[in-house]
């Protein structure tokens, strides 16, 4: 289970924030403030070994490692090392990963539209498909380096409790990184890539954050995956709350869950770009916006990110 807290004075530390609100649109702009502390990376670390405990232990599992510090010394341990997740992971995936990571540190340390209290009784990363596969055949072949393809469905997955641990609300959420944040990436990312029609060659937008969020199922398949760990992990402590996703993935007269939405983009910002300035709009709800739940989009702006990454994932877990 995820059982770290945010580390709320580093947080305050590193960032600088721009909360706004308006009706049941919420923005967050958060931005790095200029000398990063040379401690931040240790302050996350817990965190984010937190966010990644289940997910480490299930592929080292299903791949054939012991993470156990008293395993066999015949064991292969400069091997075993250099297969534990997510360190071994290529940088791109990392990056992803890092986006959903800080997804819900925010999640749990901001507020957010609607001031609801959220928390993440775990991640979901030991559903990422293609990382076993990826993993399973590095373990067997250390040749098979290569790009890493993203984990389906919903990125994050948080729920507000009531008093008896029933799930009262969810928060769903999309996160994005990018190496450097600009007008047009951001465009690309939220209204999709320009294809070209091949009946009238019209160029036109395909996909993108806002055609997905807005076609998406009231009661994702990331609920479905959250319950079945709450009671594989936590059958006990999670009682109330399995039973209220169960009564909502029902598929016959489903009991609602009320949800929010939420949107997290990470990057650096352009060498252009004045402080204070957000790349989504805040004043009032995206046009392009038409679900009917709550929406939250954080914007978060560092610099040098990339090499903050680096730092956090070559360190998880560096007493193994």
């Amino acid at each position: 289970m995820h059982d770290c807290k945010p580390p709320s004075g580093a947080m305050n530390r590193w960032l600088n924030s721009y909360p706004s609100v308006e009706g049941c649109y919420g923005h967050l702009l958060l931005e790095e403030k200029a000398d990063r502390d040379p401690n931040l990376a240790a302050a996350l670390i817990p965190y984010f070994e937190s966010a990644h405990r289940d997910a480490r232990e299930h592929f080292a599992a299903q791949i054939g490692i012991n993470l156990h510090p008293d395993a066999d010394e015949d064991d292969d341990d400069d091997d075993a090392a250099l297969l534990l997740y997510p360190r071994c992971l290529p940088p791109t995936a990392r990056r992803g990963l890092f986006g959903e990571v800080m997804t819900g540190l925010v999640t749990e340390h901001f507020k957010f539209v609607g001031a609801h209290e959220w928390s993440i009784p775990i991640f979901l990363f030991r559903y990422h498909a293609d990382v076993e596969k990826y993993l399973f055949d590095l373990a067997r072949d250390p040749a098979r380096v290569r790009a890493v393809f993203g984990r389906f469905g919903s990125d994050f997955l948080g729920v507000s409790l009531d008093s008896d641990g029933a799930v009262i609300r969810l928060i769903v959420g999309e996160a994005k990184w990018r190496e450097t944040l600009n007008s047009s990436t951001v465009s690309n990312l939220m209204l999709g890539d320009w294809k070209r029609n091949r009946n009238t060659g019209e160029r036109v937008r395909k996909g993108g954050v806002w055609f997905e969020i807005n076609r998406d199922l009231p009661v994702p398949h990331g609920v479905r995956q959250l319950q079945r760990l709450l009671f594989e992990c936590d059958r006990d402590g999670h009682a109330a709350a399995i039973v209220s996703l169960d009564k909502a993935l029902a598929l016959r007269n489903p009991v609602p869950i009320p949800r929010t939405n939420l949107i997290m983009i990470a990057g650096d910002g352009a060498a252009t770009r004045e402080p204070r300035t957000a790349l989504i709009g805040w004043e009032e709800t995206p046009e392009e916006y038409t679900s009917s739940n709550d929406l939250q989009v954080v914007e978060l702006i560092l610099n040098g990110g990339a090499a903050l990454i680096d730092e956090i994932y070559d360190l998880l877990w560096a007493e193994d």
